[in-house]
């Protein structure tokens, strides 16, 4: 039976037999039968990994220590407001904080508990609900999470790919006009514009000639 350890762009917690491309923690939030009880996290350390590193066998729930999570691509993982893990994705790590410097202005790369603090009062409310916000979608880089018609998509060339855990549907005719509502926190978004290159489901360039590649990666499926 599938866990509920499946991670949403809007940051929610779902059971889902979707393994995903990514995986990430937020703490230990389960407790006996691997069942989540009614934190979300324990820390404000929210990372996305790799699923396999070094050819360790993990438990994706060990009794008080972490609780795996799971992704569709790093999009998703961005989108519900985590950030590149500087262990098992150093390259990744620094690549993102170069970006978050350059976004910001920084004299310096910024400290991973810096990057921390600040996306953790970008993720939710004091109700613990998940922050949004309303931007042009012409001024968003590709990569971003959006919600149209209260359904969570990813931005790819001006359009909107359907998200699920299978994959990215096909994009609507016509891209959208005016303010969209953005799930990926602001800081993030000002990272990827500033060029950090997040990683997405190959199912979101589906259909796009080599000359209307967006800016990011395309992650290879397992």
């Amino acid at each position: 039976m599938p866990l509920q350890n499946r991670v949403m762009p809007t940051g929610e917690i779902v059971t889902d037999p979707g393994r995903g491309l990514i995986m990430g923690n937020r703490g230990c939030l389960h407790g006996q039968g691997r069942s989540l009880g009614v934190s979300r996290w324990r820390s404000k350390l929210w990372i996305c990994c790799l699923l396999e590193y070094k050819g360790v066998q993990r438990d994706p729930m060990p009794p008080g220590r972490w609780t795996a999570l799971f992704f569709l691509d790093e999009a998703t993982a961005l989108s519900a407001g985590h950030r590149p893990c500087g262990y098992c994705r150093r390259a990744d790590y620094l690549a993102f904080a170069q970006a978050w410097r350059a976004a910001r202005h920084l004299p310096r790369r910024p400290l991973a508990p810096e990057m921390d603090a600040a996306l953790h009062a970008e993720r939710t409310d004091r109700s613990r609900r998940k922050l949004s916000y309303l931007a042009p979608a012409a001024g968003l880089p590709g990569g971003v999470m959006v919600r149209l018609a209260g359904q969570p998509g990813l931005l790819v060339n001006g359009q909107v790919r359907p998200w699920s855990f299978r994959g990215y549907g096909a994009p609507a005719q016509a891209g959208p006009a005016g303010p969209v509502e953005v799930l990926t926190p602001p800081s993030i978004v000002a990272a990827i514009t500033a060029g950090y290159q997040p990683l997405v489901h190959p199912s979101a360039v589906t259909g796009l000639r080599p000359a209307e590649a967006p800016r990011v990666r395309v992650q290879a499926s397992r």
